[in-house]
């Protein structure tokens, strides 16, 4: 590869790098962009003005601070198309919420970790937020479980296997826990991940058979107890069964 080749192919590294500090907060300033990719703030000063130039950052002149441009909205509706299970389960995950009165979100697996795709909020004071585009560990909650035991064996078996996992989760539990979830249609988890939460999920197939994305209920441990989660789980798997049906 060529010298230049080898610089361009840097800058596009760099402006990528830019940009996925947008997936950790909304907005940054200059400097924090510069320091957090570690680049030196002039470039990171030019990398931002070309991206907003072509509407992929805008910047706010009272603040200082950028956030993503609408170009990011404009790729990111072309993503999935018309069988985009964000768009599809809206309406099935409105009535959810309506009936159950708690928060619901939408989540796919992206290798290692599952990437909240849609989520409706609770409209109760106290609530879980969820925000979209939120990435997760696959080893602990009700919805890491989902996308875990419902998957083919062999790929089930290389997320089991995987080193980055803490030394404190027994891998035979897991899989033994997996087993259950298997056989029960639904899994549910108590604080596992934030103090004070709970959620159950249940999975999500396409038309195909294909395991496409959970389907998970959460809110405040008080209110979501391990009998109430088990009371609302057929309500939970009847709407995430009827998502499917609209997924190719």
């Amino acid at each position: 590869m060529s010298e230049d080749n080898k610089s361009t192919v840097r800058a596009v590294e760099r402006a990528l790098d830019i940009l996925l500090c947008f997936t950790m907060k909304n907005e940054w300033a200059m400097t924090e962009i510069a320091e957090k990719v570690g680049l030196h703030k002039s470039t990171v000063h030019r990398m931002l003005a070309t991206l907003e130039d072509k509407g992929f950052v805008l910047r706010d002149s009272a603040s200082d601070r950028y956030r993503l441009g609408l170009r990011v909205w404009e790729l990111s509706a072309n993503m999935w198309g018309a069988d985009d299970p964000a768009v599809i389960s809206l309406q099935e995950m409105e009535q959810l919420r309506d009936q159950l009165g708690e928060t619901i979100s939408l989540y796919i697996r992206d290798g290692n970790e599952r990437i909240r795709i849609q989520a409706v909020q609770s409209n109760q004071a106290v609530r879980r937020v969820a925000p979209i585009g939120a990435r997760l560990p696959l080893y602990v909650g009700a919805s890491s479980k989902i996308l875990i035991a419902f998957e083919e064996q062999e790929q089930r078996e290389e997320l089991l296997g995987d080193h980055t996992w803490p030394a404190s989760i027994d891998k035979g539990q897991f899989r033994e826990q997996m087993e259950e979830i298997g056989r029960l249609g639904f899994a549910t988890s108590i604080e596992e991940r934030e103090q004070g939460a709970a959620a159950v999920s249940a999975p999500i197939f396409n038309r195909a058979g294909r395991l496409i994305a959970a389907l998970s209920v959460s809110g405040p441990a008080n209110r979501l107890t391990l009998d109430k989660m088990r009371e609302q789980a057929p309500a939970i798997m009847e709407a995430a069964r009827h998502i499917g049906t609209m997924l190719k």
